[in-house]
C-alpha cells in the first residue's frame, strides 16, 4: 500500500492509502472538484492523469483555473481539431494555430475557402471523437527521434525548430487513432473528457473555443474582438517583414549573429506605431488618455514614450498613474487571505480621481497626491499644477478602461488604449506562444532585478495575479480604441538569459518546481541572445530587464 496526500487547485484534499499502480484519474471521485480536471501533478512533477502511482507522494490535480490544466486541455483539444479537419477535408491539408482570440484559438487551414459549413461539419465531427471516448497516448521521445520523425514524415517547421534548438531534449509524440503531432506537455487519456467547445468561421479562418478560467463550466457567450484581431494580423505583418515567423527563425537569426538588424526592425516598428497612436490623439482633440493592460506589458514605458511622441505633435501632455490614487493602507480592502488588495478597483480612490480629472479639463489648479508605498499614505503639496484646453492628461493603470474609474467624466474626452504583449510568434504550426507566459517571464526577471524577489515567489503569486486581471482587466479590454501590442520579437531570446539561472533555483522539493521545469523546457525551444547590448534603452524590454533611460 501507498500513502497520497491529495490536492485540487491548491486545496488541500485529504490522503488516502492505495494499492500501488492506481493512477491519479482512479484517484479523482475522492477530491469531489468542482470543475473537469485536466492534468496533475505528482511530487511537484506534471504527469499525465493515468500515470501509475509506485510509491507514496502528493497528488495536485488542475481544471482549468490552473495553468497547466487549461494548457493541456487546450492542447488535447487542438490535437482533437487537427484530427476532425483531417477526417473532414483530408489528411494532406495544413493546419495553423495562431493565435487567441475571442475566448479561444483563431485558426488557418489551408484550403482555398473556409465556409460556415466547413465549421459545422468540424464541429460535428469533434463532437463524434468526443462521444467515442478515443485513447489518446504518447510517445516520450529523444531529440534525436523527434528529428528522425520528423524527416520521416516531412515536418519541417517541427524539424526545423528541433535542428536549431540544442537545449530541447525531448518531445512526446501524441497520437489519437490515426493523428499523430509532436507535443511538448501532456495531454489528457482519452477524447472523453473533451466535451466543451464551440467551433465558429471567422473571417478567412477558424475559432476554437472552450472554457475561460473565470467559469471553466461552459463556453463563454461568443464577443467579436475587431481590435485584437487587427494586431494579430498587424504583428503577422511585422514578422513577414523580418522573416521570423517561427521559434527556429528566430533561432537561426540568433546563430548566425543577425540579430542587430532584427532588434532595430523590432524597436523602430513599435516607435512607428506609437506616433500614429499619438496622432491619431492629436486628431481627435480628446484630451483624457486611458493606458490599461495586464501585469508585465510595458504599461509605463509605453506611457512616456507616448508622451515624447505627443510632445513631437506639438501638445504638452501630463502624465499621472492611477497607483497615486490608492487609497491609504489602513483603509484599504482585504482579499479572503486577510492581505491587503492593490489589484482592486476598491483600493483606488476614484471619487477623488474624478474630481481631480475634472479639475484638470477645466483649467483649475489642482493639488496632485504621491502614494507613499514605504508609509502606505497619499502624499500632497508636491505636485500642484493646472493644465491649458489643449493638454492632454495620459493616465497609466490597471484600471485604466474600466468605465467605473472615469464614469462622471465626459466620454468624449476619453481615448483609451489597451497595451499587452501579444505573441504571433509560434513555436511551430500548431504550438502557439501563450502570451501569460511572455509575460510571466517579465516580471519574473524584474521582480528579481528591482525587488529581490525569487522566481519561486513569482511563480506562486503568478494564480492570484492572473485572477486579479480577469476581474480587472480582461473583461475591458473591449472598450479600447487602440490596441498597442508591446511584444518585441526578439525578447523571449533574451529574456531566457535572465529567466533561466532564476528558474534553476528552484529545487524538487518546493512546490513551485513542476512550473518552473515547465517554464524551463519551453525556454529551450529558443537560443539566448548573450550579448543584448544592441537593444536600445528606450525598449519596452529595458523595463524588464534593466537599463531603461524610461523606467528606473
Amino acid at each position: 500500500m501507498i500513502r497520497i496526500e491529495l490536492s485540487c487547485n491548491r486545496m488541500p484534499c485529504g490522503a488516502v492509502e492505495a494499492e500501488k499502480g492506481i493512477t491519479p484519474r482512479q484517484l479523482l471521485p475522492l477530491v469531489h472538484a468542482r470543475y473537469p480536471v485536466y492534468a496533475c501533478r505528482i511530487a511537484h512533477r506534471y504527469e499525465r492523469l493515468d500515470e501509475p502511482l509506485t510509491e507514496s507522494c502528493t497528488v495536485e490535480f488542475g481544471d482549468l483555473r490552473d495553468p497547466y490544466g487549461n494548457m493541456a486541455y487546450q492542447g488535447s483539444l487542438t490535437l482533437m481539431y487537427m484530427k476532425a479537419v483531417h477526417d473532414i477535408l483530408g489528411k494532406d491539408v495544413r493546419i495553423t494555430i495562431a493565435n487567441s482570440l475571442s475566448k479561444g484559438l483563431f485558426t488557418r487551414i489551408h484550403i482555398s475557402s473556409v465556409t460556415d459549413e466547413v465549421a459545422a461539419k468540424i464541429q460535428k465531427r469533434m463532437e463524434e471523437l468526443a462521444g467515442e471516448n478515443l485513447p489518446i497516448t504518447e510517445k516520450r521521445m529523444s531529440r534525436e527521434e523527434a528529428i528522425g520523425y520528423c524527416r520521416e514524415h516531412g515536418n519541417r517547421e517541427e524539424l526545423h525548430l528541433l535542428e536549431t534548438a540544442p537545449d530541447l531534449r525531448t518531445a512526446y509524440l501524441a497520437v489519437l487513432d490515426d493523428e499523430e503531432c509532436l507535443f511538448y506537455l501532456h495531454l489528457v487519456p482519452d477524447t472523453g473528457m473533451l466535451n466543451l467547445f464551440e467551433v465558429r468561421r471567422y473571417r478567412s479562418g477558424i475559432l476554437l473555443r472552450f472554457p475561460q478560467p473565470a467559469d471553466p463550466a461552459r463556453v463563454p457567450v461568443y464577443t467579436e474582438q475587431k481590435l485584437l484581431y487587427e494586431a494579430f494580423s498587424e504583428e503577422s505583418h511585422w514578422q513577414n517583414l523580418m522573416g521570423v515567423r517561427y521559434a527556429g527563425d528566430l533561432n537561426d537569426k540568433v546563430m548566425n549573429n543577425d540579430i542587430k538588424d532584427l532588434v532595430m526592425l523590432s524597436e523602430a516598428l513599435h516607435e512607428k506605431k506609437i506616433a500614429e497612436i499619438a496622432e491619431e490623439i492629436r486628431s481627435s482633440r480628446k484630451r483624457i488618455i486611458l493606458i490599461a493592460g495586464p501585469s508585465s506589458s510595458g504599461k509605463t514605458t509605453f506611457a512616456k514614450r507616448l508622451c515624447t511622441q505627443l510632445r513631437v505633435c506639438g501638445l504638452k501632455p501630463l502624465y499621472l498613474g492611477t497607483d497615486d490614487y490608492f487609497i491609504d493602507r489602513d483603509d484599504m480592502p482585504v482579499d479572503e487571505n486577510g492581505e491587503r488588495n492593490f489589484e482592486d478597483l476598491s483600493a483606488v480612490d476614484v471619487k477623488l480621481f474624478e474630481e481631480q480629472m475634472n479639475d484638470l479639463l477645466s483649467g483649475r489648479k489642482t493639488d496632485i497626491p504621491e502614494f507613499d508605498f514605504i508609509d502606505g499614505k497619499k502624499i500632497f503639496g508636491r505636485r500642484i499644477t493646472s493644465i491649458d484646453s489643449s493638454q492632454p492628461i495620459v493616465i497609466e493603470g490597471i484600471h485604466g478602461l474600466n468605465p467605473e474609474l472615469t464614469a462622471d467624466i465626459d466620454d468624449e474626452q476619453k481615448f483609451k488604449i489597451y497595451i499587452s504583449p501579444l505573441t504571433q510568434l509560434n513555436i511551430d504550426m500548431h504550438h502557439r506562444v501563450p502570451t501569460t507566459d511572455a509575460r510571466k517571464l517579465r516580471r519574473m526577471v524584474r521582480d528579481y532585478r528591482t525587488r529581490g524577489r525569487s522566481a519561486q515567489t513569482t511563480i506562486h503569486d503568478w494564480p492570484s495575479v492572473r485572477a486579479g486581471e480577469e476581474k480587472n482587466i480582461f473583461p475591458y479590454n473591449g472598450e479600447a480604441d487602440v490596441f498597442f501590442n508591446s511584444q518585441c520579437l526578439y525578447e523571449l531570446a533574451v529574456l531566457k538569459k535572465y529567466a533561466g539561472p532564476l528558474l534553476d533555483e528552484i529545487t524538487e522539493d518546493m512546490p513551485e518546481y513542476a512550473e518552473a521545469n515547465r517554464m524551463r523546457r519551453f525556454l529551450d525551444f529558443f537560443v539566448p541572445i548573450e550579448d543584448d547590448s544592441v537593444i536600445p534603452n528606450t525598449s519596452i524590454v529595458r523595463e524588464f530587464i534593466g537599463g531603461s533611460v524610461i523606467v528606473g
